[in-house]
């Protein structure tokens, strides 16, 4: 039978390994910064939505008093419009009393009056 020569391991499998473990520790490393970076994101993300939802429930408030005052701005109009024509009113029953008061002064003018006033006493 032949002789089997035993052979020394060399130290180069070693440093491999050692090299490979330097590699598996590093993509670790470099998972585990991406996964936080990820959560970052995640939560930048949702804070976002967040400040974008208030936006956009201000936004619908503005809109909603906008409509407010279109209604308030054809409610005016249609007041003024109401206070123009009762001021016209106004005006012709006052040229009506004029004429009127004119109409009793000139009747009562003309007719004698049967009463005379008395001076009223000296305190």
């Amino acid at each position: 039978m032949p002789v089997k020569k035993k052979t020394k391991k060399k130290a180069t499998p070693k440093k491999t390994s050692t090299k490979q473990d330097n590699k598996i520790d590093k993509l670790i490393e470099n998972t585990l910064t991406l996964q936080k970076i990820s959560i970052d994101i995640v939560n930048s993300n949702n804070d976002l939505n967040k400040r974008i939802s208030t936006l956009v429930g201000l936004f619908e408030e503005a809109s909603k008093n906008v409509g407010k005052v279109e209604l308030s701005d054809k409610r005016i109009g249609e007041l003024t419009s109401r206070i123009g024509e009762l001021v016209d009113e106004n005006k012709d029953l006052a040229k009506g009393l004029v004429l009127l008061e004119k109409y009793v002064r000139g009747r009562t003018a003309y007719e004698p009056t049967g009463f005379t006033p008395k001076p009223l006493p000296k305190i």
